[in-house]
Order: structure tokens, then C-alpha cells, then sequence
């Protein structure tokens, strides 16, 4: 089993420019055979607030084939975030994109103090992933600044827990501390996806990281640069190959 963690730079609101990030990570991942590859929060449209309901996207939305098509083509499953629309409501959330052309939605479930002007929570959509005998329960960014989420992963069974962050370079060391202390204390390993560069008027933290079901790191990107972590496991044994 191989599992990728992309750090990009999205610009809010050039989704066609973030997209073609996406696609080069894939096809990336792809050659090094990756069963599944995440993306930052918000990774198709960039972090957004004000303008997450000019920029909603929806399942159905067209832009979207190319990461469908990728996850066919390359056998590959793809969690990518945008503000997604469902019904009235609009959400912050993950698109999981399947290789048999199925796809799934995440919502974020616990927001950060200012989103919920723009955005609901919801606990509704939270799919599981089953890759040979690993399951993966997805988070979003301050989904893991509330322990009842990782709580709820491990009472779920989650042997692998996967989120999608924007943490800027200022808080990254306390996110890095979070997930090595649930990783530890629910014994399950961690992947994390997060941002290089700058969005919204923020410096990101980059860093996207792995670690093991001790809470040892046992590969992470650098503060600064896009890359692709990857992860194979092999037997009870980790193996990391970084692209930067």
C-alpha cells in the first residue's frame, strides 16, 4: 500500500491553475503506483471565505472530470477540498474521487472561529476508505483542534487518520504537535496534507508529514516547497520517498 500526501501553492479562485497542480501530483503519485493522494484544505479553489459561495463547487460540477478521469486512469483515489454546495447548504469539504467513478463527499465538522458566517458543519457526509487492511478517516484543518474528532476516528476503527490542512507557518508547530500526540495516544499512523507558500494574506506552514502509529515523524516536506510525500507500507514497516 502507497499513500501520497501533495503540498501546493493554490491561488484562490484560479481553479483551472490549481487543477493542472493537481494533475501534475497525480500523474506524480501515479508513477510511483500510489493507492491515494490528498490535497491541502480547500486545495481546487484555495482557502477561501468570503468568496466560498462564488467559488462552490458541486459533484456534479464539469470541472471536475479531470480529477475523475485522473482517478480512472491511474487507479488512483484522489481527496481534493473546495467549498462544496449540497442542497441549500454550503460546506467546507473533500471530494474523494474513486477509480471505479465513484465519489464521495468529507464535510468539515468543527469550524474555525469566523467560517461559520460563510459555511456549516456538518457531521453527515464522513466516508471511510478501505485499502487492504487500513482504514482511513479523513479530517479538515480545525477538525483536529477538537480531540472528539480523532476520539471518534479511533472509536470508528481508523487505523490511518488523514487530514487536509491550511496552517500557516506560525502554527504549524502546533499542529505537528497535535497529530503526534493523537497519532501516540489512539494508535493509529497520520498523513497530512498542507500548504506551501502564500494564501490568503497568510504565510503557510508546508511541512506535510507522516507519522507512525508511536507519534514518531517519520518523513515530513520542507516549511517552503511544493513536494509529494509518499508512504509505502511493508509488512509493519514505513518506506518515504519525497519529491521536492
Amino acid at each position: 500500500m502507497k499513500l501520497a500526501s501533495a503540498q501546493i501553492e493554490s491561488t484562490v479562485g484560479d481553479i483551472e491553475g490549481n487543477l493542472k497542480k493537481h494533475s501534475k501530483m497525480i500523474r506524480l503519485a501515479a508513477q510511483s503506483q500510489a493507492d491515494l493522494i490528498v490535497f491541502p484544505e480547500m486545495s481546487i479553489t484555495g482557502y477561501c471565505r468570503e468568496e466560498g459561495k462564488e467559488l462552490a463547487l458541486t459533484e456534479a460540477d464539469a470541472r471536475l472530470n479531470i480529477l475523475k478521469e485522473s482517478a480512472k486512469k491511474h487507479r488512483v483515489i484522489i481527496v481534493a477540498g473546495a467549498p462544496i454546495a449540497i442542497e441549500n447548504a454550503l460546506y467546507i469539504g473533500s471530494f474523494i474521487f474513486k477509480p471505479d467513478g465513484n465519489t464521495e463527499i468529507y464535510t468539515k465538522q468543527y469550524l474555525h472561529e469566523g467560517e461559520e458566517e460563510f459555511y456549516s458543519s456538518s457531521f453527515d457526509y464522513n466516508p471511510t476508505i478501505k485499502i487492504d487492511n487500513e482504514l482511513i478517516i479523513f479530517a479538515i484543518c480545525a477538525d483536529i483542534d477538537n480531540e472528539q474528532h480523532p476520539k471518534d476516528a479511533k472509536s470508528n476503527q481508523c487505523t490511518i487518520y488523514m487530514p487536509s490542512i491550511f496552517f500557516s507557518k506560525k502554527g504549524i508547530n502546533e499542529g505537528h504537535r497535535l497529530l503526534s500526540e493523537y497519532a501516540q495516544k489512539y494508535s493509529f499512523s497520520v498523513l497530512m496534507s498542507n500548504y506551501s507558500g502564500y494564501l490568503w494574506n497568510i504565510e503557510a506552514g508546508g511541512r506535510s508529514s507522516f507519522w507512525d502509529d508511536t507519534g514518531l515523524n517519520r518523513a515530513q516536506l520542507s516549511p517552503n516547497k511544493e513536494g509529494l510525500l509518499i508512504m509505502e507500507k511493508a509488512g509493519n514497516t514505513w518506506i518515504n520517498e519525497i519529491y521536492e
